[in-house]
């Protein structure tokens, strides 16, 4: 559903960059409770944090990770860091980087901008989501 919305075009009318894009999106998909002020936070995250380093989509993915499976801060345990380690290696494996320059030199065009690139860094998120979510509804089964 992150994906297909993502591949939709969502977020592009109201100009938003991939890091907002991907968050604004995981907000309205997961129900997060993000308002327009919070999504702000992914603002200098685009375009590989304003130089063309590690992409918007992916660190924006992180932030919803974080939202989702940190309880109150991140050195609780190690599953944050276990799931972002993942993010990143899945999507280098997938598309070949995770920098922004080589993506967009790769993925980018002039009619769809970044749109691929932030599709697949949903589509990836999403699977994490689902299993990460299955498994912690299993544990409270126990």
């Amino acid at each position: 559903m992150l994906g297909e919305l993502i591949n939709q075009g969502y977020g592009e009318q109201e100009d938003l960059n991939c890091a907002e894009k991907l968050l604004s999106a995981a907000n309205k998909v997961y129900h997060l409770g993000l308002d327009k002020e919070d999504i702000k936070l992914a603002s200098g995250f685009g375009s590989g944090m304003a130089i063309e380093d590690k992409c918007g989509a992916l660190t924006a993915s992180i932030m919803v990770l974080g939202k989702m499976f940190v309880i109150d801060r991140a050195h609780e345990s190690t599953r944050i860091k276990e799931l972002a380690k993942e993010l990143f290696e899945e999507y280098q494996k997938e598309m070949g980087s995770v920098d922004c320059a080589p993506l967009k030199k790769s993925y980018r065009t002039e009619e769809l901008k970044c749109r691929y690139v932030i599709f697949k860094a949903a589509e990836i998120l999403e699977r994490i989501v689902q299993r990460e979510s299955q498994n912690t509804i299993n544990k409270n089964m126990e």
